[in-house]
């Protein structure tokens, strides 16, 4: 535990997870989408949806997409922003399941260049967070660490590819985390690194039969 586990971080609005944990989820979706975001559905579940509005959450999941910072002046103002950006902005609301955390928000997005992306979030306190889902496969990763997210035919070799490259690259795995929709379907890799995945490992991995989807988060990644 730091001090930020205790006194929370320092950002703008009243509920560290209502709004900064809202702020954090839009920045992460933006990156993994990879490109300016020109359209966006945000559906609201549980408390997000019933106290959401008083805490700024719905401003504050804007300000992430438009990379806003936590602590930026301009979240209460990050709808009249986006507007200004070009970025359409559609609310609605959405019932995840009993298992969602409270704090819930389903995502689509579209980017500038046609990029589509589907991710359900959730905000867990202090201003930290959980990526759920990405395009309707499990992918939970907290955002701290760079993370590739692999999606692949469920076939044998995929996972000693993605793990031979990282060891090529001298990348060390922090988690690893292995799902699937059924045997021989659709399946996904989560893996959490130390360092940051080259660019050149990435589109080796996506040039590769059997790799549908490869999607690379990081801190030090610019959209």
């Amino acid at each position: 535990m730091n001090i930020f586990d205790i006194i929370g971080p320092v950002m703008v609005g009243p509920s560290s997870s209502h709004t900064a944990g809202a702020v954090r989820i839009g920045q992460v979706c933006r990156k993994l989408l990879g490109e300016e975001p020109v359209k966006a559905r945000i559906l609201l579940h549980g408390s997000f949806l019933a106290t959401g509005q008083g805490h700024g959450t719905d401003r504050a999941l804007v300000a992430g997409l438009l990379g806003l910072a936590v602590d930026d002046p301009s979240i209460p103002r990050s709808l009249e922003i986006a507007k200004k950006k070009g970025l359409e902005v559609t609310f609605g609301r959405v019932d995840l399941g009993e298992e969602a955390h409270p704090n819930s928000v389903k995502m689509y997005l579209t980017g500038c260049d046609g990029k589509e992306l589907e991710v359900v979030a959730s905000s867990v306190g202090g201003g930290r967070i959980l990526v759920n889902e990405i395009d309707g496969l499990a992918a939970n990763f907290s955002g701290d660490f760079p993370t590739l997210i692999v999606h692949n035919l469920d076939q044998p070799g995929h996972v000693a590819e993605v793990t031979s490259m990282l060891q090529h690259k001298y990348v060390n795995i922090a988690t690893m985390q292995l799902y699937r929709s059924g045997r021989g379907q659709n399946a996904v890799m989560v893996i959490e690194c130390d360092q940051e995945v080259p660019k050149e490992g990435i589109d080796w991995l996506r040039h590769l039969e059997g790799i549908v989807k490869v999607t690379y988060y990081s801190k030090e990644s610019h959209v």
